[in-house]
């Protein structure tokens, strides 16, 4: 039977693109549909996530606790074939599930991020299962959830505000400390931050420029802002990479990114939303 909470949650999450609003506002969703091991009917469910780096993302079957792993685990042990939501875009994915050292290394990340998980843990006599969701390679563009050019380039902007914010805010809730998941969490907006402007680089700009003379002046700016911009990604780096970081030297990296990103972004969709969508 449909759970009519989830249901809620998913039609909000696609409508929003991913920025829920309540009890999970703040939170790292996504939206996985798996295959029934013994129906083959595709069920989606809203999953909490933790970045994990550039090549995967990882979910916790925690089920509340429950002495009971949640079905969509189930569904992967018997079809580790996914499809992944995460707001800005869908892809498919390989499950993967953790085990030995590299699983508990996973899971003390969360535990530490999010004390939640380990009273789920305390509540269960099951070891909650940790999976690595990795994208499967389509080749060429990324799928983006947006109808158009224009509109791909603000829902893509947006996920990005909305994970520096949420970076923003742990780093101020960390009591002075950097934790291991919140080093991993800003790595990982580095090098999803790298991949998109080297793809606008690549593909976006040219376009423009082929279609759209006219933008020249703009494009330079662009590209100006986004070798500033790779500065700051590397300085940010460095300041949590090591073990030890200072979090002071952190936040102030994070907070010059924020600065110069947000004018970068909203420069952006000012010039070339209009090129793109002109009947917007």
């Amino acid at each position: 039977m449909p759970n009519d909470f989830n249901q809620s949650v998913i039609d909000e999450f696609r409508s929003a693109k991913g920025h829920l609003t309540g009890y999970f506002a703040d939170a790292r969703l996504l939206l996985l549909t798996t295959t029934g091991a013994r129906t083959g009917t595709r069920h989606t469910t809203p999953v909490g996530y933790l970045p994990d780096g550039g090549e995967r993302v990882l979910v916790i079957a925690s089920a509340g606790g429950s002495p009971k792993h949640p079905d969509w685990y189930r569904n992967l042990l018997a079809d580790p074939h996914a499809t992944v939501e995460c707001g800005a875009f869908t892809y498919e994915a390989r499950a993967v599930v953790l085990e030995g050292e590299e699983r508990e290394q996973a899971w003390k990340r969360a535990v530490e991020a999010d004390p939640g998980w380990a009273a789920y843990q305390k509540k269960t006599t099951r070891v909650i299962p940790v999976v690595a969701l990795y994208e499967i390679a389509q080749g060429g563009p990324p799928n983006v959830n947006a109808a158009s050019p224009g509109e791909a380039i603000k829902v893509v902007h947006d996920a990005f505000r909305r994970e520096l914010a949420l970076i923003r805010k742990e780093m101020a809730n960390g009591n002075g400390t950097l934790g291991a998941q919140l080093r991993v969490n800003c790595l990982t907006f580095c090098q999803g931050l790298h991949n998109h402007h080297t793809g606008e680089d690549m593909a976006l700009f040219p376009f423009v420029e082929a279609h759209h003379p006219s933008a020249a002046p703009a494009l330079v700016r662009l590209r100006e802002e986004h070798e500033r911009i790779a500065e700051l990604v590397a300085e940010l780096r460095r300041a949590v990479a090591a073990e030890g970081a200072d979090p002071a030297a952190a936040r102030a990296e994070v907070e010059r990114l924020t600065l110069d990103l947000e004018a970068h972004l909203a420069y952006e969709e000012q010039e070339l939303i209009p090129l793109l969508d002109p009947a917007g």
